[in-house]
C-alpha cells in the first residue's frame, strides 16, 4: 500500500515537471496533479491495452511509432477527464506524453 502512494505521488510531481517544461500542457497543483495520476493510472490500465490491441495492425506497419499516438491520445483523455489538468491540442498531448514517459524511465533507473 505504500508503494502505492508512494508512485501515486512520484508520478503526480512528474506531472508537475511536464507541465513546467512543455508549453500547452497545464497542471493547476498538487491536487489536481493527484488527481490526474490517479486517473492516469486507471487509463494506462483499462483503455490503453484496448487501444493498442485496436491499432495492433497500424502500430506493426509503423514499426511501433502509433503507440507514441497512443501515449498522447491517453494524455489527452486524462487531461478530458481530470479536473486542473488541460493539454492544449495533440502536439502538447504528444510532446508532453515522450517527456513523461522519458522522466518514468528516468526514475525507474535510480529507484
Amino acid at each position: 500500500m505504500l508503494s502505492f502512494f508512494a508512485h501515486l505521488i512520484l508520478t503526480a510531481g512528474l506531472l508537475l515537471i511536464v507541465a513546467h517544461f512543455v508549453r500547452g500542457v497545464q497542471v493547476e497543483g498538487w491536487g489536481a496533479a493527484i488527481i490526474g495520476a490517479l486517473v492516469l493510472g486507471f487509463v494506462n490500465a483499462v483503455v490503453r491495452p484496448v487501444m493498442v490491441f485496436l491499432t495492433l495492425p497500424l502500430t506493426v506497419l509503423s514499426l511501433g511509432l502509433f503507440l507514441l499516438v497512443i501515449n498522447a491520445l491517453m494524455l489527452w483523455l486524462v487531461a478530458a477527464l481530470a479536473p486542473g489538468i488541460r493539454v492544449q491540442g495533440f502536439w502538447p498531448a504528444l510532446i508532453g506524453s515522450l517527456v513523461l514517459t522519458l522522466l518514468n524511465l528516468v526514475v525507474d533507473i535510480f529507484i
